[in-house]
């Protein structure tokens, strides 16, 4: 079973240069970390992902690859079995693509398994 994708979260863009770290706008989890939604999209819920290497961003045709800022579309497929506040909640097997061609992935969920603490 998919685990719920949690502030603190890493994700990975297929055309940013370094990792990036998630902060959910849902509610606080069992373990006490905030569970995202398909609709954390925004820059206060994905970090820019370095540099964007992507060669559909009109910014990369200058001599300085551009930071990157991500312009994201909502995470899909969403959970099948959670959701929060009637939005779907956001797992670790969801992705969600950016204006410029970039695939987000979820590399680690956030998530500790109470047996964990």
């Amino acid at each position: 079973m998919p685990d719920l994708v949690c502030t603190g979260a890493t994700l990975q863009c297929s055309f940013g240069t370094i990792p990036a770290t998630f902060s959910a706008s849902g509610i606080q989890t069992s373990v006490g970390t905030p569970a995202g939604v398909v609709t954390d999209v925004t820059p206060a819920n994905v970090l820019p992902f370095g540099i964007c290497t992507s060669p559909s961003n009109p910014a990369a045709a200058s001599s300085t690859p551009p930071p990157c800022v991500p312009v994201l579309a909502p995470w899909s497929p969403g959970s099948a079995r959670v959701t929060i506040s009637g939005v779907s909640a956001l797992d670790d097997s969801c992705t969600c693509t950016c204006k410029w061609s970039g695939v987000v992935t979820v590399s680690a969920a956030g998530q500790t398994a109470a047996g964990d603490q």
